[in-house]
């Protein structure tokens, strides 16, 4: 029952709610540990190589999410609750079951809409979507085997047997309820070492991905202070290039020791830094001096035949994997890339003239002006170990691309493809799109 106030001017009348109980939009929720392991990631995203690609977007699969409905609730809803309350304890007070069932009735629709979203949060958060159809599937098997004994008559037989059973011979009830106590202590003990697995599973997601971005953060690190050591130790004070024959051995050294540090995306940054700086092409060097001679352009002149280069990669890259990265416009020229993975590489404009790629892996690579020969098609062909280089011809500046794998590789020159399939032998020309049809094989075997 509503009461007047005694004031004489009564409060500015308020819209009453449509309902007393307001869901609001739902939200997405992370939990702590899920909030952490999100930032991470957020971290990771930008410096990410191809080869964690698949461990990262795992273990992001793995962050549980949670979606909580914004559940507020009126304070007149609270007051009905307690009205509820009160009229159910005065029902047990005066013994009267009318209003006793109608208050008991009134709080249990009133406290289980209140505890509705509490409850859809914990299932949510305590129970995967796997796990919740489990249980229903455990649930609905308990009622199958209950109708079943109920509808088929086996219920009935069952109670027939069971009053035939000695139950003074069988034990006492008392042990009948003490084994169903053990039994649910050992279905309680295995829930918490599952939950227990569950929880350090999760853990150890977070901390994978924690020591991925370390390694990452580190590698980056290294590349970049073997840039500036690099340049410090090529460059004078004037920022011209002044390599003595002891500073390019130092170089070659680094270089070596970085490689087998790194992975595939540092090997790929490092390759881009050295070519596009003119570490790895031969330059034209003074006779006397040594020093890398300007062409009059504001770069460095090129020798092809007796240049000398700052960095000599040699076989520091055979049987590397670096297959998924970026080698545009880079010089690999005679450097040993025996059976080394460039599967699936931007290899645009990139020179590969005299480089060993016996065995090599270069399916589904971008190969869109790709030099693998110097001169015309008709006399190039692949490096001699005893004959030197004719860049004019090109004779003996092409690749070696025998037992290479040219599936599926993008943009092929018609005159490469002709090369390849010359030389490659009978296993690369196998893997050439469009076939060697008509074309001689070389190589003769």
């Amino acid at each position: 029952m509503m009461t007047e106030s005694n004031s004489p001017h009564p409060p500015n009348p308020e819209p009453l709610p449509a309902d007393d109980f307001d869901s609001g939009i739902e939200k997405n929720h992370l939990t702590p540990e899920a909030l952490a392991t999100k930032e991470s990631l957020t971290k990771i995203a930008s410096l990410q190589s191809p080869q964690n690609t698949n461990a990262w977007q795992q273990a992001h699969s793995n962050i549980k999410h949670y979606t909580i409905s914004q559940f507020t609730v009126k304070p007149r809803a609270l007051l009905l609750t307690l009205i509820a309350i009160a009229i159910t304890f005065v029902g047990l007070v005066i013994n009267n079951w009318i209003i006793g069932i109608l208050g008991t009735a009134i709080t249990l629709v009133l406290s289980l809409t209140m505890l509705l979203p509490w409850w859809q949060y914990v299932v949510k958060k305590w129970f995967y979507a796997q796990d919740r159809t489990l249980f229903i599937a455990f649930v609905g098997l308990v009622v199958g085997m209950i109708g079943l004994l109920k509808f088929t008559g086996l219920g009935d037989r069952l109670q027939i047997w069971l009053k035939q059973i000695g139950w003074e011979a069988s034990g006492t009830l008392a042990e009948w309820f003490g084994a169903l106590g053990q039994i649910s202590i050992a279905i309680v003990a295995v829930y918490v070492a599952w939950r227990q697995y569950v929880i350090s599973k999760d853990l150890t997601i977070q901390q994978n991905l924690l020591t991925v971005q370390q390694n990452i953060i580190t590698q980056q690190q290294t590349i970049d202070s073997y840039f500036q050591g690099i340049s410090d130790l090529v460059l004078d004070e004037e920022g011209l290039l002044e390599d003595w024959p002891q500073e390019r051995a130092i170089a070659e050294g680094r270089t070596a020791a970085i490689f087998s540090s790194v992975d595939g995306s540092g090997k790929a940054k490092i390759i881009r830094f050295l070519s596009r700086s003119k570490l790895l092409t031969p330059l034209k060097r003074d006779r006397r001096l040594g020093r890398a001679i300007l062409d009059g352009m504001g770069g460095y002149a090129e020798d092809r035949l007796e240049g000398v280069r700052v960095i000599d990669l040699g076989v520091m890259l055979a049987a590397a994997d670096l297959s998924s990265n970026d080698l545009r416009w880079t010089d690999l020229s005679e450097a040993n890339l025996v059976r080394g993975n460039l599967s699936n590489c931007d290899l645009v404009k990139a020179n590969l003239a005299r480089t060993i790629l016996y065995g090599a892996n270069l399916s589904g690579a971008d190969l869109n002006g790709t030099r693998f020969f110097y001169g015309s098609l008709e006399k190039a062909s692949p490096r001699s170990r005893t004959e030197p280089p004719n860049y004019q011809t090109g004779e003996h500046t092409g690749a070696v691309v025998e037992n290479a794998d040219f599936t599926n590789v993008q943009r092929l020159p018609e005159m490469t493809r002709h090369y390849c399939c010359a030389w490659g032998g009978e296993k690369t020309r196998a893997t050439i799109p469009g076939g060697c049809e008509g074309i001689e094989n070389k190589l003769g075997r």
